[in-house]
């Protein structure tokens, strides 16, 4: 039993190492031709796993799960906390429209034309336009990075992948109990159960994150002062199992987490001597855990099984690219009559939709649990990422010039 143990525990070890191995060459290479770090973690999981079969975790074991939740939570609560209330109050409405009207747009569409595609029933049909319905700060943060872009832009962007996140997870666990239970689509009844696990997970991560801010940042009751980034991370996977143990949205609990914890200033219980600190921990930590998902994913995909769904997949791609996401950015920027968004930022908006961990951490989860369907689910998920970090995030530079929104250096300007 003990030699059986360790021998697991040596193959964990020996996967994590393999994991971050190729993860850190990966980068480097990525780097170099500057392409998002994400393709080549897929590239590097498939020859690891499919090709060189050094790498054998499969979707349903305890590890893969454990890094896909602790990934979900770590890179949602990292999207929150990135989010300023200040600068977020200039593009809330469109913001906010894109969060829910949009994702349930995209939905809708994608999940039409995988009904049409495949011929599955309608839930699981809309559930693969529910996994795939949200873009991902992961993979968008790092593309601003390298290209400066107007900054209202970049905010209405970023916090849209971060928001959205978590209402595509309330929408794809709904469908997933309703299909799993075998109920009936009731729209009312989804619309309720969104409403209660938003909600839900909105009031534990705020109370959930205040209380521990407090412990870190307050004068006097402060004691966690020195822990001050160990206790982030605790917040981050602690918001997340709450909320879940309530019922409510885990991944919910964890954005609001970070966006309280970000704007901690705003409550006044600042901690700006521990920023820098934090933020460090939180890079790696988000680097690091987007390597095991996207190292994993490569390792897991099943090229007979994809060879089979091509074409419908791609169908379903090509619908999310070019149909559902201008449908959800007119439907959402449009209303918006104070931002007053030009033609060439809606543009702008219609094409940087990358999808990535989320979707991913989605799939892999209910792939798990055996759904009917899931392997459909897992062949549009896989295209999904590599058309838009490969075609999407790889021409996000040139559309910025092409449209002039590039924002210039002060000295420039000067």
């Amino acid at each position: 039993m003990q030699e059986q143990t360790m021998h697991a525990v040596h193959e964990l070890l020996l996967m994590l190492l393999l994991v971050l191995g190729a993860g850190m060459i990966s980068g480097r290479i990525a780097a170099w031709l500057r392409l998002p770090d994400v393709v080549l973690f897929i590239a590097a999981g498939m020859l690891l796993g499919t090709g060189m079969h050094w790498i054998s975790e499969d979707a349903g074991s305890i590890a893969n799960q454990l890094i896909l939740a602790v990934g979900s939570a770590l890179i949602l609560f990292d999207g929150g906390r990135g989010i300023r209330l200040r600068g977020l109050k200039q593009v809330a409405l469109t913001v906010g429209l894109l969060s829910v009207v949009g994702v349930l747009v995209t939905m809708g569409v994608a999940g039409a034309v995988a009904h049409l595609a495949f011929g599955l029933d309608w839930t699981t049909s809309l559930l693969i336009g529910a996994v795939i319905s949200s873009t991902d700060p992961a993979t968008i943060i790092p593309v601003f990075r390298q290209v400066r872009v107007k900054e209202r832009l970049r905010e209405t962007v970023e916090s849209e992948s971060a928001f959205n996140d978590a209402t595509g997870s309330i929408l794809t666990f709904a469908l997933l109990a309703a299909l799993t239970e075998g109920k009936a689509l009731n729209a009312g009844a989804l619309s309720l159960e969104f409403l209660t696990t938003a909600i839900g997970g909105l009031a534990v991560g705020l109370v959930f994150s205040l209380a521990a801010v407090w412990l870190v940042a307050h004068d006097r009751w402060g004691f966690l002062k020195d822990y001050a980034a160990i206790a982030m991370i605790a917040v981050a996977l602690g918001a997340y199992l709450l909320g879940d143990l309530l019922q409510v949205s885990g991944l919910m609990a964890t954005f609001t987490a970070g966006i309280v914890w970000g704007n901690s200033a705003s409550f006044r219980l600042p901690m700006p001597e521990k920023e820098q600190e934090m933020g460090h921990v939180a890079e790696n930590a988000t680097v690091i855990l987007r390597m095991l998902i996207f190292v994993l994913l490569g390792s897991q995909v099943d090229f007979k099984l994809l060879g089979e769904h091509f074409w419908p997949a791609i169908a379903v791609v090509l619908a999310l690219v070019f149909a559902a996401r201008p449908l959800a950015v007119l439907a959402s920027a449009l209303p918006d009559v104070r931002a007053r968004w030009s033609r060439r930022e809606l543009l702008f908006m219609f094409w940087v939709r990358e999808t990535g961990v989320i979707p991913a951490a989605l799939s892999g989860m209910i792939a798990a649990r055996g759904v009917a369907g899931a392997d459909r689910l897992s062949a549009v998920v896989f295209m999904a990422i590599v058309f838009t970090i490969v075609v999407q995030a790889g021409t996000t530079a040139w559309w910025v010039r092409k449209l002039g929104l590039e924002e210039r250096e002060p000295e420039a300007e000067a």
